[in-house]
């Protein structure tokens, strides 16, 4: 599909340019990205852990605290019911490593994704309260489990919600579970100033008043960042605020880890510590982290990060990097399936895909559910069979709230809980058809709406591109949801040579000739040769003329270092 170009066109204010040494490149990425003021623009450039807002602000962080305090004192049997992915693993492995750290009675549970499902389960519940479990705390779910939550009441539990979800509701009412405390920024009474965090980046600041209240010195809670910076990559939350604090302190703390588990996963994967970015932990840790709960448990890497020894570390890594790749083949096969049936079928027609699959796995319905939604740009939803109903995910655009538009189903299913871009779901199988029915009745998307969008930072002509503006880019870093990597776009770009490289001769290298020059600059597309190939029909051409939107970069190679655009799109010229 033609993906249209749109050049963002915030203003900015050049009065901060004679307050701040900061390149007029950056101030424009910047304004693009929302950050406008002076302030914003300083705090943005120097995130530091001192800038982090009190915990305390969040309603019910006063009262859960005390809760889990008072449980620690008494020798309370306490129970942290995390979840299976990366945030929930994350955000586990900082309640009970702190709590453990204060001498807590406490075991943690992640459920099983298959038989146990997303959130809490109340058979669950009843087992932890056989246990002899009276204190349980939440961390990454428990905001929509509100049957749950209420049978854990009337067990005689106490029960502390600490969630970053969405909070469900009916109309305008919220509809908070009946738990002794409920911690989630997002609920319309909570004054707390940030409202992004993700489950670890609020178990990081639950941690934070805990050793507060307990005299514990502050520099051992912040400890805890690196960990809280994994979930909030990982789960793509807005890299912004709060969260950039995190990642980008994280990110440093990660990059000297002390931690067995991480420096073994890195060393399982052929990476270093040293130069871990926010890309590595996206696409190539988390993804083994998320793969434990997909295709075994996840509790095999909170077993990783909880490691003491090095052959224990090393053991857990090499399997989680094997699930990994076990998990890349199944979803590779069950893509495959999903598009064939929507191809081959009416639901080409529909501007919400609802697709449903016999014998895909369930746990890579949510990836699948986002590749349907790159391929045609539409909100996606995935659904296969589940132990006693079908169960699936979605994944969204900008464009359509998806949590919003399952909340008016939400007669149809058993079971649902997300946000605007993701949410998962129990449904029985007579529902499906009700439910692709109704979405599509009530969605407003239109021709518009649904062409993939390429925002263009800013004209950048390749004559202006030097090595210290690739260094100044690289401050804006880490890079991510809400904070994207700056895109730049130049016309008529002048290319004399090209070479098709890789195994499957589908990466592209271009020489640029500059304008009015004879200096040349080299281009690289990743898997653009088919493309390059149906825009290009003569290849023995001497010179085209290219539209490009790229990414500038240093390209290393034989001990030479020049200059290299990375091409995420491009076009022939209209000359």
């Amino acid at each position: 599909m033609q993906k249209q170009w749109m050049l963002r066109r915030r203003k900015i204010d050049r009065n901060i340019l004679k307050k701040i040494n900061i390149n007029p490149i950056l101030l424009s990425v910047l304004a693009n990205r929302g950050i406008t003021s002076e302030t914003d623009v300083v705090d943005f450039m120097n995130p530091s852990i001192d800038k982090l807002h009190d915990p305390i602000l969040m309603k019910d962080m006063d009262k859960g605290t005390d809760i889990i305090i008072d449980a620690i004192h008494k020798k309370k049997k306490i129970a942290i019911y995390g979840d299976y992915d990366a945030d929930g693993i994350t955000s586990t492995f900082i309640l009970y490593s702190a709590f453990s750290s204060c001498g807590a009675d406490v075991k943690y549970h992640i459920p099983d994704r298959v038989k146990e499902g997303y959130g809490i389960n109340e058979a669950s519940i009843e087992c932890l309260h056989k246990e002899g479990f009276n204190t349980i705390i939440t961390c990454d779910n428990g905001i929509s489990a509100i049957s749950q939550i209420k049978r854990a009441k009337e067990l005689g539990m106490t029960v502390v919600v600490t969630d970053h979800h969405d909070v469900p509701f009916e109309g305008t009412d919220e509809i908070i579970p009946d738990a002794d405390a409920v911690i989630d920024p997002k609920q319309k009474e909570c004054k707390y100033p940030f409202k992004m965090l993700c489950g670890a980046g609020i178990a990081f600041k639950f941690v934070q008043v805990v050793y507060d209240k307990l005299g514990i010195d502050k520099n051992k809670s912040f400890e805890f960042i690196e960990y809280a910076a994994i979930g909030t990559i990982c789960d793509v939350v807005d890299l912004l605020g709060e969260n950039r604090i995190i990642a980008k302190c994280g990110l440093e703390m990660l990059n000297r880890t002390q931690n067995l588990g991480i420096q073994a996963l890195v060393d399982e994967n052929s990476l270093n510590i040293g130069s871990i970015t926010s890309y590595h932990v996206g696409f190539v840790l988390g993804p083994c982290i998320n793969a434990t709960g997909r295709l075994d448990n996840a509790v095999l890497a909170l077993k990783l990060f909880l490691s003491q020894d090095k052959k224990t570390a090393t053991k857990l890594a090499k399997k989680l990097r094997e699930l990994n790749m076990e998990r890349q083949n199944i979803t590779m096969k069950g893509l495959e399936e999903i598009v064939d049936v929507v191809e081959n079928s009416d639901l080409k027609k529909d501007r919400v895909l609802v697709v449903y699959r016999e014998g895909i796995h369930e746990s890579v319905a949510g990836i699948i559910a986002g590749r349907l939604k790159e391929k045609y740009n539409l909100p996606s939803i995935v659904l296969t069979n589940g132990e006693f109903m079908a169960k699936g995910s979605g994944r969204s655009i900008d464009e359509y709230n998806m949590f919003e538009e399952l909340s008016k189903c939400r007669d149809l299913f058993e079971n649902f809980g997300g946000h605007q871009m993701a949410a998962g779901m129990s449904i029985k199988h007579e529902n499906i058809d009700e439910l692709r029915r109704r979405l599509n009745q009530n969605c407003t998307l239109t021709e518009k709406d649904i062409i993939p969008k390429v925002r263009i930072d800013k004209a950048l002509p390749l004559e202006n591109i030097n090595f210290k503006i690739i260094k100044d880019l690289k401050s804006l870093e880490p890079f991510g949801k809400g904070n994207s990597s700056p895109l730049f776009a130049e016309r008529n770009i002048a290319v004399f040579k090209v070479y098709f490289m890789g195994k499957d001769k589908n990466t592209v290298k271009l020489f640029c000739r500059l304008k009015n020059s004879m200096e040349k600059m080299d281009a690289i597309i990743f898997n653009g040769g088919e493309k390059f190939r149906e825009l290009v029909l003569d290849l023995n051409f001497k010179t085209i003329f290219m539209d490009f939107v790229f990414s500038p970069s240093i390209n290393e190679f034989n001990g030479n270092t020049s200059i290299q655009l990375i091409v995420r799109d491009f076009r022939m010229s209209k000359i």
